[in-house]
């Protein structure tokens, strides 16, 4: 049986999409050529792999468990480019990451403007992903890398932790809890708070926490990113949980109070979760270490 890593990639695409005018469009080929790789590879595996439907495509089991091999087969034809590369080894190829709120948009960005700046060769794309989507998404092979926060559940992956941070209370100055040397978050839900957008980890982490305890968070407003939650303190909107590090860098410019969080889930250990580090393309491992870097250069300065 005899397999092309053109249509392989293709069904990659396509399922990834998830439809077939979406995967044609990123594999460059005509809507008809798609379709008719797709097809040969059905014939191929004598197993149809997709259904079609009114908003794209679904994967059959057959397509589902091809899809997991052709990931495989296309993360070692990348480790092998990487290899052989005329730049060395991890000078070129491509990064899929999945990674919490606090990595998409507090230090990843500056990891990878200097990792990129010294890698012409690599390309890189970041998505802001819920934890259970992260770890599922390094068990299935749909991205290279995992950057997680808090504890986790992810049996078969390797941890790679780099670095321990906690969630702190922003205020603003001569809010009644500003005086306080901790807090409980029971003690925060008599107030409005300010929150990260839809979607975000931050948020739905801290949701959880308070159903647990029965009862809803009373949101003011939300917003895209720790600054702007740190802005709306600031003009006393409201109050926000966010990552003692995005806090103490924001408090710097704008006139805020953070006040510790006395709960267990407040410390937040760090990691990067890999299938397996050692089979991993030259530039992710390279990633690898220039995050590892990052963090033991900033530990070292606090």
């Amino acid at each position: 049986m005899h397999f092309d890593l053109a249509d392989l990639r293709l069904f990659i695409h396509v399922a990834e999409g998830p439809s077939l005018t979406q995967g044609a469009r990123r594999a460059h080929l005509s809507l008809a050529a798609a379709s008719t790789r797709i097809k040969t590879l059905e014939t191929q595996l004598e197993a149809r792999l997709l259904y079609r439907n009114s908003r794209g495509v679904e994967l059959t089991p057959a397509g589902i468990r091809l899809l997991e091999h052709a990931r495989a087969v296309m993360r070692q034809v990348d480790f092998l480019k990487s290899e052989f590369s005329d730049g060395g080894a991890g000078s070129t190829g491509h990064i899929r990451i999945y990674a919490n709120t606090t990595a998409v948009t507090e230090f990843m960005p500056e990891i990878l403007a200097r990792f990129l700046a010294d890698r012409p060769g690599v390309t890189v794309d970041l998505q802001e992903k819920l934890t259970r989507d992260i770890i599922r998404g390094v068990m299935d092979g749909s991205t290279d890398l995992g950057i997680t926060a808090g504890p986790i559940v992810a049996p078969g992956l390797q941890r790679l932790h780099f670095s321990t941070d906690r969630l702190a209370l922003a205020v603003p100055v001569g809010h009644p809890l500003a005086g306080r040397r901790q807090v409980t978050l029971d003690d925060t839900l008599q107030f409005p708070h300010v929150s990260l957008h839809e979607g975000s980890t931050m948020l739905n982490f801290l949701r959880e926490q308070v159903e647990n305890r029965g009862t809803t968070l009373a949101l003011r407003i939300q917003v895209s990113g720790f600054e702007a939650v740190c802005r709306m303190v600031e003009a006393g909107v409201g109050i926000g949980v966010l990552p003692e590090s995005a806090a103490r860098r924001h408090q710097r410019t704008m006139r805020l109070e953070i006040v510790t969080l006395d709960e267990p889930w407040a410390i937040r250990e760090r990691d990067m979760l890999v299938r397996k580090l050692e089979a991993l393309p030259a530039c992710v491992r390279a990633l690898v270490d220039a995050v590892r870097s990052h963090a033991a250069t900033r530990a070292g300065s606090r």
